[in-house]
């Protein structure tokens, strides 16, 4: 693991740090890390899942872009 300065708000540490209910601030910035990848990922996957969705329905209509490359 790198060790990394930062120059945190310590306003913002403490509120993040009784949110998350962490003890340290090292816990504090691991569990937002963590939180906003995981986050992160499953928006992805909810995006991909709606897309899955109006194509299985028939949602895109490819033909019309074989007519735009002409």
């Amino acid at each position: 693991m790198a060790k990394t300065l930062l120059d945190l708000d310590e306003d913002l540490l403490a509120e993040a740090t009784a949110a998350l209910g962490t003890a340290t601030k090292k816990e504090t910035v691991m569990e937002a890390l963590r939180q906003a990848v995981e986050s992160s990922r499953e928006r992805r996957q909810r995006a991909l899942a709606d897309l899955q969705e109006v194509a299985d329905e028939g949602g895109f209509q490819f033909d019309q872009l074989d007519d735009l490359d002409r």
